[in-house]
């Protein structure tokens, strides 16, 4: 996969998504993606090179390192808790949208019960 295409698929996953908000706090060229005003996706460059950053639980990120060379701890962010993708063949549009959906579910499932999109336990649009 490309890094447009990483951009892309991230972009329009992430706005599918409840209560999503994309801003460029960082700069132009650096979008964040918030659900409720937590960070739960970046896209950003590296030295000329798309990278997207995503919330991780720990075990799940330390496994996707592990099997991924296109995926590494987290640029710039909290190394146990986020991860960073970057173009390459050993990704694909389905991993990438099911990482997005689960960055954002981290997010919601930390945040207080009453400022939830929805409730984790029963679903989106099941609040």
């Amino acid at each position: 996969m490309d890094g447009t295409t990483l951009h892309t698929i991230v972009a329009r996953t992430a706005m599918a998504l409840p209560a999503v908000t994309e801003t460029q706090p960082f700069g132009e060229g650096t979008d964040v993606y918030k659900v409720v005003d937590k960070m739960f996706a970046m896209n950003a460059e590296l030295r000329g090179v798309a990278i997207v950053n995503l919330k991780c639980a720990p075990p799940h990120g330390a496994a996707l390192v592990r099997d991924h060379p296109e995926i590494t701890p987290g640029w710039h962010m909290d190394k146990r808790h986020w991860i960073t993708l970057s173009p390459g063949e050993g990704i694909d549009e389905q991993m990438v949208e099911d990482l997005v959906a689960n960055a954002w579910d981290l997010v919601v499932a930390g945040l207080p019960r009453a400022r939830r999109p929805y409730d984790p336990g029963r679903g989106a649009g099941q609040a």
